[in-house]
């Protein structure tokens, strides 16, 4: 069953302002609190205090909330949500003035502790095995997670699976794909898969190409390919692929791109990538860096276009502020 928005809003609005009063007490006399809907939830305010309650996809709520936060001159931000407490935690300490996150026991409110950061997995002998046609055939092979993807221009043509057969070599541009591509050319070797891949995404992967699903996807993936092969682009020396402490759902799914390296003095730099409007890329990227390395200076890249003013006033609220790269003109090229 459906609930329409202005009942989900109501619902979770009575959520929120069950466990305030009961941290927080009523308001006093001759002060209200004051509900309005919020994207994915609901926000409540009492003077300069505020609350944001995050039922959708809480991962991704500290960017939102931040922004809605400054939009309204809110003082006190409290950040509330029933999973992923620990993780927005430990973002939320890269902010000269981080909110509060709670995680909702029941009917009560816990302050969250920082999450530690995921260990870095590192893929067995056999699936790296599985993965030498990629490397054969040229293309970019990256491990995040502990998964081996093969990449033209930042989109997954290819990946290694694990399962009950062992480590093998599937081709295609996502789950499904790789399925259909099993069942029409099943009998192929596996450099001869991907070669037919690589060749069909190459040809729609490149500056010009008409409007495509395969150049409309990762594109955030593609500027990082870019930018790999262009470290100047960001001031940098050299640069290689990292993985964000996130994971990335699924390939249609648009999330942060980063990579490491060195600026041409030597220091250590982090890049994260991203296209479009993403309230949650300096949060992203500013967990990227504590993750890799703490003191490294922190570039965010951006396409000319996506660089709106939240996302370099975000980045210049971080305790060590970010700095954000405009790229002009075409970057596919």
């Amino acid at each position: 069953m459906t609930i329409d928005a202005e009942r989900r809003g109501a619902v979770l609005g009575a959520k929120l302002g069950a466990l305030v009063a009961e941290r927080w007490g009523r308001p006093g006399e001759g002060v209200e609190d004051s509900t309005s809907v919020f994207a994915g939830g609901v926000t409540r305010r009492r003077g300069d205090t505020a609350w944001v309650l995050v039922d959708e996809r809480p991962e991704r709520a500290l960017g939102a909330s931040l922004a809605w936060s400054h939009r309204h001159g809110v003082d006190d931000l409290n950040v509330v949500v029933d999973s992923a407490a620990g993780m927005l935690a430990r973002r939320a300490r890269a902010f000269r003035q981080p909110p509060t996150v709670w995680q909702v026991e029941g009917r009560a409110l816990v302050a969250a502790e920082p999450a530690p950061f995921p260990v870095v997995i590192a893929p067995s002998d056999a699936a790296e095995r599985a993965a030498e046609p990629l490397r054969a055939q040229g293309v970019d092979v990256v491990v995040e997670h502990g998964d081996i993807y093969g990449e033209v221009r930042g989109l997954e043509v290819a990946r290694v699976v694990v399962d009950e057969r062992g480590a093998h070599l599937e081709v295609g541009v996502g789950r499904h794909d790789r399925e259909a591509f099993a069942m029409l050319y099943g009998d192929l070797a596996p450099a001869e898969a991907v070669a037919k891949v690589v060749a069909t995404v190459a040809a729609h992967r490149q500056p010009g190409a008409p409007s495509h699903p395969l150049n409309r996807l990762a594109s955030e993936r593609w500027l990082r390919d870019r930018i790999l092969a262009e470290p100047a682009l960001v001031g940098a020396s050299e640069l290689w692929a990292v993985e964000t402490p996130v994971r990335r759902g699924n390939v249609k799914e648009g999330a942060p791109a980063a990579a490491l390296g060195h600026l041409p003095d030597g220091r250590r730099l982090v890049v994260v990538c991203s296209t479009g409007i993403d309230l949650d890329l300096v949060p992203t990227a500013a967990d990227t860096r504590l993750a890799w390395a703490p003191e490294a200076h922190l570039v965010v890249a951006l396409p000319e276009r996506d660089a709106h003013a939240v996302t370099r006033s975000m980045a210049e609220a971080l305790v060590q502020p970010a700095q954000v790269v405009a790229l002009s003109g075409n970057w596919q090229v």
